[in-house]
């Protein structure tokens, strides 16, 4: 359904847009340095992770899910 990598890729490349160093944004957020590498090879994480990352990317869930490619949130 949905492409683990992908959205491994959708996270690293809106932080990097950010100019957000992947360890600082999962050490602030207190999740695991390797959860992105995980997540890339399949892994699942939650859905309430994803969302954490969302908004610390200030972006939506649809985005990094590959929903949409407008990274805008709807307020």
């Amino acid at each position: 359904m949905y492409n683990h990598q992908e959205i491994a890729e959708r996270i690293k490349s809106r932080a990097k847009s950010q100019k957000i160093a992947m360890k600082t944004m999962l050490s602030e957020l207190e999740l695991g340095i390797n959860l992105i590498s995980h997540l890339a090879k399949g892994q699942n994480i939650t859905a309430l992770n994803l969302a954490r990352i969302a908004d610390y990317l200030d972006c939506s869930v649809d985005y990094l899910l590959g929903r949409t490619d407008k990274p805008e949130v709807n307020r």
